[in-house]
């Protein structure tokens, strides 16, 4: 009987590997060659030790004493301090001010009360701490910052701070207040007619002024507070000096400000900071130190140098502390309306005169109805 092709059963898949292929006599095979691989994985898989350039971190360089201004020159037609002003914070972005007029007792007593702030413990520090919603205070301290060479402390006017500062240091804090309050208003005069000066010779006034107050949160004048500690090590001194440049130039200061006075006396260095480099020299004795400020660069239009100063302290006698004042105009609109209640404010002998007519007025209104 034929059988159809249909009815057939159909034959399995065949899924048997191939034979293996043979393999030379007098040779080893590449997978039973176990030294070879795992000595190339070793070294294709190895981290290589990444070490930066020196580049990455800016190195310190040494420059000649910026120019010594005599501030009771300003206005004097025949000296040449303005040049040499406008050339030294469009190079290096500040310069030296001697004969300013402030009353060296009036620093020192200053100085001498800031001390105590510092002496402060920690748990009441606490409450004075600095935020992003609050820009005064004591500058926290990390676990990895806390065998640095400085502490920081920034004292603005104002009822806030004043409040929490009565709350952890009752007796001393009125007093370094009214001391600060003395300083910051001969700082604030000597500031105010430096600016000036700049406005008058900066040639492109007309078209930065406005742009300079333009959305800032002006917050009026600062002061940033250190205190230098004393018997720093070399090592601590060097790893506390490089940790500070990088905050410097990462971090910045919080306060916008047109210029910073630096009162610095006895300082073994003094540092600027700009985002292009990292310069330093000695200060002259009992000179301010000013720099510029973020507000007073956008007035130049980015001719002057905005830069971050700070005095560095090598003495293992003492501790010191130094002072960085922010100095901040007041806009424009509260100008005007301060000058416009200036003019509209009647002065005592003004007021007498007034009153002498008056009386005189009444003594006449009085003898008329009792004549008639």
């Amino acid at each position: 009987m034929a059988v159809s092709p249909e009815s057939m059963p159909e034959k399995p898949l065949d899924f048997r590997a191939p034979p293996p292929s043979p393999i030379a006599s007098g040779r080893r095979s590449c997978v039973t060659n176990d030294d070879v691989l795992s000595e190339f994985l070793e070294h294709s898989l190895r981290v290589p030790d990444l070490i930066l350039p020196d580049k990455v971190f800016p190195r310190q360089k040494f420059i000649e004493n910026p120019p010594k201004i005599d501030f009771q020159l300003l206005s004097s037609m025949e000296s040449d301090s303005v040049p040499k002003i406008l050339d030294s914070i469009a190079t290096i972005g500040c310069f030296q001010l001697v004969n300013y007029g402030i009353p060296g007792e009036s620093i020192r007593s200053a100085l001498a009360a800031a001390a105590g702030i510092f002496q402060l413990p920690p748990e009441k520090r606490t409450a004075v701490t600095r935020s992003p919603e609050k820009l005064y205070g004591f500058e926290e301290v990390h676990g990895e910052e806390e065998g640095e060479q400085s502490e920081e402390f920034v004292w603005c006017r104002g009822e806030g701070l004043k409040l929490e500062m009565e709350g952890i240091w009752t007796v001393g804090y009125s007093n370094f207040s009214e001391k600060m309050e003395t300083l910051l208003s001969d700082i604030e005069k000597v500031a105010e007619k430096i600016l000036l000066v700049i406005k008058e010779s900066s040639p492109q006034k007309s078209v930065y002024e406005n742009d300079m107050m333009q959305g800032q949160d002006i917050i009026g004048s600062a002061c940033y507070l250190y205190k230098h500690s004393r018997n720093v090590s070399a090592d601590q001194w060097s790893s506390s000096l490089r940790y500070d440049v990088i905050r410097m130039l990462i971090r910045g200061i919080d306060y916008s400000h047109a210029l910073c006075l630096h009162i610095c006396d006895e300082c073994s260095e003094f540092h600027v900071y700009s985002k292009k480099g990292w310069v330093s020299f000695c200060p002259e004795k009992d000179a301010l130190v000013i720099t510029v400020g973020d507000q007073t660069q956008a007035l130049s239009g980015g001719q002057f140098k905005h830069v971050i100063g700070r005095p560095i302290y090598k003495g293992e006698k003492e501790d010191y502390i130094s002072m960085a004042f922010l100095y901040s105009p007041p806009p424009p609109s509260i100008s005007s309306r301060i000058d416009q209640e200036k003019g509209k404010t009647i002065s005592l002998s003004q007021q007498a005169m007034a009153a002498i007519l008056l009386t005189l007025v009444y003594r006449i209104l009085v003898y008329v109805y009792n004549k008639f």
